[in-house]
């Protein structure tokens, strides 16, 4: 097979319905291999600034768009983003890649982030209506339980993969590298690999909704 018909081959295995799609993944980009991102947080923890902006600059779109689907507001998910990357900053030298890739340790943070954010804009609501309702305000608590609801089947479908099928959909699908790529880095038969990524999104599918939202 040719280059080209590889590279359509994989666009089609990750199609419609994938992790990748549910974070809006780049995949016109070059992959970038997961050791690049592992020298950035490393030069982040030595309090390099440049490498802090060129993690940024990889990874902002991820993360924005999962806390959007959180707070289902851009401006609290712009704050709320920078937060995190602050939170990068701070957190770079305990980063562990043994726990799993450098992108699936920012989107734990920016999940975490966006999901105390809520609960906080939810109880300062609370607190402001003092018990009052109105069409507007009901609105606008469906809306912030259905951005609760989207966080908390998220997390319940990550939860129901095997840790091997975790770390390899992340390293395919947050990492962006070929499964050829990432079989070498986990030391595991490409066909082992193939069947837990496919194992993991199956269970994804069924949890996961499907609609859309962009960013």
């Amino acid at each position: 097979m040719t280059p080209q018909g590889d590279a359509r081959k994989r666009r089609r295995r990750r199609s419609s319905g994938t992790l990748a799609d549910l974070l809006y993944v780049d995949k016109t980009k070059t992959p970038t291999p997961e050791s690049e991102w592992t020298d950035l947080v490393r030069s982040i923890a030595a309090r390099d600034q440049h490498a802090l902006h060129a993690l940024y600059e990889r990874a902002k779109r991820p993360v924005f768009t999962l806390i959007m689907r959180i707070l289902d507001d851009r401006e609290t998910a712009e704050e709320v983003t920078a937060d995190v990357f602050h939170d990068v900053w701070r957190r770079a030298a305990k980063f562990d890649s043994a726990g799993g890739t450098v992108l699936g340790w920012i989107m734990n943070q920016a999940r975490s982030r966006a999901i105390d954010r809520w609960r906080f804009d939810r109880r300062k609501k609370r607190a402001s209506l003092h018990g009052a309702s109105s069409p507007s305000n009901a609105s606008s608590s469906r809306s912030a339980f259905d951005a609760a609801e989207q966080s908390r089947v998220l997390r319940d479908a990550l939860k129901l993969l095997t840790p091997d099928e975790r770390q390899a959909i992340e390293l395919t699908y947050f990492s962006g590298v070929t499964y050829a790529e990432a079989a070498r880095q986990l030391k595991q038969p490409l066909g082992t690999l193939k069947t837990r990524i496919r194992c993991g999104l199956q269970k994804l599918r069924r949890t996961l909704p499907t609609r859309r939202e962009e960013s």
